[in-house]
């Protein structure tokens, strides 16, 4: 999620539909979000297997140019995630949630207050 999260954001991306993507629960999403990650859940799997249910249902909301875009980006963003697997690189952890950052200086704070004292 790191390099991703900052273009996300840059798109108006929240951090409530990005640490949604961690869990299971997509209701902040809309339709065609909701469809996307099907979409991306499908493609992911091994063997990848789009029904044609699922195709039909992204062709009601996307032209073919639409679909192969984000169809490709996916699969690039798979690609990646893969390869990195193959070679161990960590997540560089440059994904910090606004609210987590708050608490976390907060702590730190309250910390350096602490040792003053």
């Amino acid at each position: 999620m790191d390099i991703n999260s900052a273009v996300g954001r840059k798109a108006g991306l929240s951090d409530e539909k990005l640490l949604a993507l961690a869990g299971q629960d997509f209701s902040v999403f809309d339709r065609k979000e909701r469809l996307i990650i099907e979409l991306a859940d499908a493609m992911v799997e091994a063997p990848a297997n789009i029904s044609d249910e699922l195709y039909t249902r992204l062709r009601s909301e996307f032209s073919e140019a639409q679909l192969i875009e984000l169809s490709a980006q996916i699969a690039f963003e798979n690609f990646r995630a893969r390869l990195n697997r193959v070679f161990n690189v960590p997540s560089d952890e440059l994904y910090h949630p606004a609210n987590v950052s708050e608490k976390h200086e907060s702590q730190a704070t309250s910390a350096e207050f602490a040792a003053r004292t």
